[in-house]
């Protein structure tokens, strides 16, 4: 019997969140959705839930956070989390990770690349990590899901 597995990204500039879901998504057949498109009794139809978004202000969205703040105690859901950053650092995953343990989830992966920024000033500079994620970026995220795949889930 395979795993389901539901992946809830926000990705709202330029789709970079977006990329790495889908990459992600595919190597697992997972169901990627926007906040929007969630609703709380999803969590029990899926073995493995993943939460992702670009970070802001060292954040991820608050939307991803606010449907964390939503569910109910889990006992030992498996999950992971994703993000894009113009610095990625897992640094930044610390307060969902803190919310998703308080939860009851388990944390069974994170994974961060870069992601193209040109809101603030840098649109005058055009932008930061033009081109990101790329496909050496796209590709390490494959690697991320084969690993959690194959070792981890």
């Amino acid at each position: 019997m395979s795993k389901r597995v539901l992946i809830i990204c926000a990705s709202v500039h330029h789709k970079n969140t977006l990329k790495i879901a889908e990459i992600i998504g595919k190597e697992f057949n997972a169901k990627v959705i926007k906040p929007k498109e969630f609703e709380l009794e999803m969590i029990a139809e899926y073995d493995l839930i993943g939460f992702g978004s670009g970070i802001y202000n060292g954040k991820h969205h608050k939307s991803v956070l606010n449907i964390i703040a939503k569910l109910k105690n889990e006992e030992h859901k498996p999950a992971f989390i994703f993000s894009t950053a113009t610095i990625p650092v897992k640094a930044m995953h610390k307060d969902m990770k803190r919310s998703l343990i308080e939860k009851g989830f388990d944390i069974i992966g994170e994974f961060s690349c870069k992601g193209f920024m040109d809101y603030s000033f840098t649109k005058y500079l055009g932008g930061l990590n033009k081109g990101r994620p790329n496909a050496e970026d796209l590709r390490k995220a494959q690697d991320f899901a084969k690993e959690i795949k194959h070792n981890k889930y």
